[in-house]
């Protein structure tokens, strides 16, 4: 149910509020679109957040889409100012979390120490092995992790929204003839 900006106020504050049955309009069925499945989880997520599908998160999101490459914020900026749209970096910076708990994209690696992003679509959840002395970047998929992820997390009681699994070391060219150990 979406509420006007003075209830969501009082909510936050841990304030119960209770309605009449009849207030209670019934829940917004999320339309299919030409983008498919992660705009509706984007668009969902908002919703739930009491967000609005923004002019400006509308065109983040269909740039992400079209991304075929890692990216980190300030690329996607440059990308979007570009195409001579106005969307401040602020906007960028703020949107990337939401995006990321919607599961459209996930944390992956790139150059540097930022935090750079991959979209989920078409390649599904993975994780990602770095090469430090190569830089490559080999990128699997293990549902032993996940389950063990899960299990974990359920024993300790929490929820996991997202993870960033990393694993760093050398690859097999690295290791062989000619470079030295680390």
């Amino acid at each position: 149910m979406t509420l006007p900006k003075g209830l969501k106020q009082l909510t936050a504050l841990g304030i119960k509020l209770r309605f009449p049955k009849e207030f209670h309009p019934k829940p917004m069925k999320i339309k299919e679109d030409r983008l498919g499945g992660g705009r509706q989880k984007f668009e969902h997520l908002l919703q739930e957040k009491g967000l609005k599908f923004t002019y400006e998160r509308r065109h983040i999101f269909e740039e992400v889409e079209k991304l075929k490459e890692h990216f980190d914020a300030d690329s996607l900026y440059d990308h979007l100012k570009k195409k001579g749209l106005r969307i401040s970096r602020d906007t960028v910076y703020r949107t990337l979390p939401l995006l990321l708990e919607s599961g459209v994209i996930q944390k992956s690696v790139g150059e540097g120490k930022r935090d750079y992003f991959e979209k989920v679509a078409g390649k599904g959840h993975h994780d990602h092995m770095v090469c430090i002395r190569t830089g490559k970047i080999i990128e699997f998929h293990s549902p032993e992790i996940e389950r063990l992820q899960e299990e974990i997390a359920k024993k300790h009681g929490f929820k996991i929204i997202f993870h960033d699994h990393r694993l760093f070391g050398l690859s097999k060219e690295a290791q062989g003839a000619g470079h030295p150990s680390v």
